[in-house]
């Protein structure tokens, strides 16, 4: 497929209001950035609606987006599932990530665990993030598939690199606990803080725990070395 490129919104603009898809779409990610035209999420809403009828699928992604959090639509979360499936079917992964959110709450779809885990893997395969770290977690807990350590270990590591923080955070304390991995406390430490340098909470948690088991077994053998040290007479 040829991409068209533009100069200028004035460009884009005049190429949306012919018809082109491609154009529409991306007048309204400007309008929805407000990325040199004012911010106006129902303008953004409605270039996005006239993009998705046209089957484009990255359009109705975010107009599930739009619908799902009521930015320039009435809140939604039904019509959300609907554009979100729309797109997830032409294989776009940000929408298989977040209808699998949609059917892991039973938000706007019946609650469906199963369907969950096929949107998450889809998206998983195609490197989005949050959807393997989802991914990670159903293995981990042994949600619709059989527990299965190992293969959470891997999700979490794949994002985990992409600098998904709460992924890092579990990848460490797989490594903390033997999970999945061999033992390893100077693995489990560095992903603790690389997700901590990320504000991730319960990796800090676990930093500061970890150091304080640290700083109370360098004194007990502090003490320990006090009491057995060579004495001199006065």
């Amino acid at each position: 497929m040829i991409r068209r490129t533009w100069s200028t919104v004035d460009e884009v603009r005049q190429a949306a209001t012919e018809g082109d898809a491609e154009a529409q779409r991306y007048l309204a990610v400007c309008y929805f950035n407000g990325q040199g035209l004012p911010h106006d999420e129902q303008q953004a809403a409605q270039w996005f609606r006239k993009a998705a009828d046209q089957n484009d699928s990255i359009a109705q992604c975010y107009l599930g987006f739009c619908y799902q959090n009521g930015l320039g639509v009435p809140q939604e979360s039904g019509v959300a599932a609907r554009w979100y499936r729309e797109a997830a079917e032409q294989g776009d992964p940000a929408a298989q990530f977040n209808l699998g959110v949609l059917y892991e709450k039973g938000d706007g779809v019946e609650e469906n665990q199963a369907e969950a885990l096929k949107w998450y893997r889809a998206a998983a395969e195609k490197k989005e993030p949050q959807a393997q770290f989802n991914l990670g977690t159903f293995y981990e807990h042994g949600r619709v598939v059989a527990q299965d350590f190992e293969e959470a270990v891997k999700w979490y590591r794949l994002a985990a690199d992409q600098e998904i923080a709460p992924a890092q955070c579990n990848l460490g304390l797989c490594y903390q606990s033997g999970r999945g991995v061999p033992q390893d406390t100077r693995e489990a430490v560095k992903w603790f803080l690389r997700a901590a340098r990320q504000g991730d909470k319960t990796a800090q948690h676990n930093l500061g725990i970890h150091y304080a088991i640290m700083e109370a077994a360098s004194d007990l053998t502090g003490d320990a070395a006090a009491e057995t040290a060579p004495q001199t007479e006065d």
